[in-house]
């Protein structure tokens, strides 16, 4: 009984793990920190600290985390098409979502089958695994997984604050 107690947390902790990184802005300071994604899409971080709130810096440009279950797009069900939250290029639709009860939104695929979300080696914090970001601003979404439930067996993971929406048939997109 001990045996399946400690096997039972222990599977827990690794699931509550999988998609994280550090909640501490010291830690991202480490040696373990990426620089962010060099891109054509030119802002110096000074741009990028006035235009976006700090959560979203943290996240967006130095490769941060929300805490799980607590994003606005997590159980989010209307339609429309999820958008950067750095420079609004359409990432995902409604329709590539799905509940994988992880804690953040997730998707099985992104519009253009790749082109808008680019995906990078990430070795971080003791770990392997695929970190996905924008491709036109480089802007940290979160990471990409071989556990999805559909047919393309991917979860996409990605942080609510590095999104928007944008309803179907509106133009104004919601943060």
């Amino acid at each position: 009984m001990k045996k399946l107690i400690i096997t039972s947390f222990s599977l827990f902790l690794f699931s509550m793990v999988s998609c994280q990184t550090p909640n501490n802005t010291k830690e991202t300071k480490s040696s373990n920190t990426k620089k962010p994604m060099e891109t054509s899409y030119q802002k110096t971080e000074e741009e990028w600290k006035k235009e976006l709130t700090p959560e979203q810096y943290y996240v967006l440009r130095e490769k941060g985390t929300e805490r799980p279950g607590t994003g606005k797009f997590n159980h989010h069900s209307e339609k429309g098409v999820y958008v950067c939250a750095g420079c609004g290029t359409e990432l995902f639709t409604s329709d590539q979502k799905f509940d994988s009860h992880c804690g953040w939104p997730s998707f099985d695929n992104n519009i253009a089958g790749g082109e808008r979300v680019k995906q990078i080696p990430d070795f971080s914090h003791g770990m392997i695994r695929t970190e996905i970001v924008c491709a036109k601003c480089g802007g940290h979404l979160g990471h990409i997984f071989d556990d999805g439930p559909t047919a393309t067996g991917q979860r996409y993971c990605v942080n609510s604050i590095s999104i928007g929406f944008k309803p179907a048939g509106k133009d104004t997109i919601e943060k």
